[in-house]
């Protein structure tokens, strides 16, 4: 890179035990499968094998994409490498949704609606109630967060309104003073970066699918626009992936 251009790489988490199950996982704290941790070790090694290297990382605060960078770091040979965990890169907020299997939800409430549930910029699935035990203000992890920042409920717009500032206001900066970064987080909140970076309308980002565990490699010019993007690894897995990703919330044959 040339001190014209700066680099971001961001990696989707590996397959979570809800992914596995076909759940609305959203904030629930679930793990990796055990596929999903050779996933990220995979994305490990190949940006080891591509030569990147990084100074800052940056995750969410669910242990899915913390155990993907733990694993791609140690893969790296880089787990000394600073860390910061923030609420404002997790995945979308599901609501009532939260642990609803995607393709039971089909069958009984029609694809098309589990679908702008999963997709639409703007539309909110159910919210959670405020005694619901899935209610994140009753949560240790985010005793921190203000009352009022927490979500009961979130579409697309919702999530790149916390994640979009965190990334302008937090991370470009970084990258602006020459530091090479990495984003480990989740399937919206990446959509959400990918959205506002490429300049994607509402209507084009419900298309983009990111594949787990495959390293996104974006080279942009000082005023953030995009030089290149390319995904780290075989191109036909990486294919698979992200049509298996799409295919997601349809009902079972």
């Amino acid at each position: 890179m040339s001190d014209d251009t700066m680099q971001l790489v961001i990696i989707r988490h590996g397959q979570s035990e809800w992914n596995k199950l076909n759940l609305f996982t959203g904030w629930t704290d679930v793990d990796l499968t055990q596929e999903g941790r050779a996933e990220a070790a995979a994305g490990g090694r190949a940006l080891a094998e591509a030569g990147f290297d990084f100074d800052v990382c940056y995750t969410s605060r669910l242990k899915r994409a913390i155990h993907t960078l733990d694993i791609v770091l140690a893969e790296m040979d880089r787990e000394w490498l600073p860390v910061v965990k923030t609420w404002k890169l997790n995945e979308r907020h599901y609501g009532a949704l939260q642990g609803l299997n995607k393709a039971d939800a089909a069958a009984e409430h029609g694809e098309e609606q589990v679908l702008v549930w999963r997709r639409s910029f703007d539309v909110r699935p159910p919210a959670l109630e405020p005694d619901d035990e899935r209610d994140p203000h009753a949560q240790d992890m985010y005793r921190d967060v203000p009352a009022d920042e927490l979500p009961y409920t979130e579409c697309l717009r919702d999530c790149i309104a916390r994640a979009w500032p965190y990334f302008e206001e937090v991370i470009r900066p970084q990258m602006l003073a020459g530091k090479r970064v990495l984003i480990a987080a989740h399937g919206n909140s990446l959509r959400s970066l990918v959205m506002k970076l490429e300049g994607l309308t509402p209507e084009q980002i419900l298309k983009v699918n990111i594949p787990t565990g495959v390293p996104l490699v974006y080279t942009f010019d000082r005023d953030l626009n995009v030089l290149d993007k390319h995904y780290i690894g075989d191109a036909d897995a990486i294919a698979a992936k992200i049509n298996a990703v799409a295919n997601q919330g349809k009902a079972r044959g």
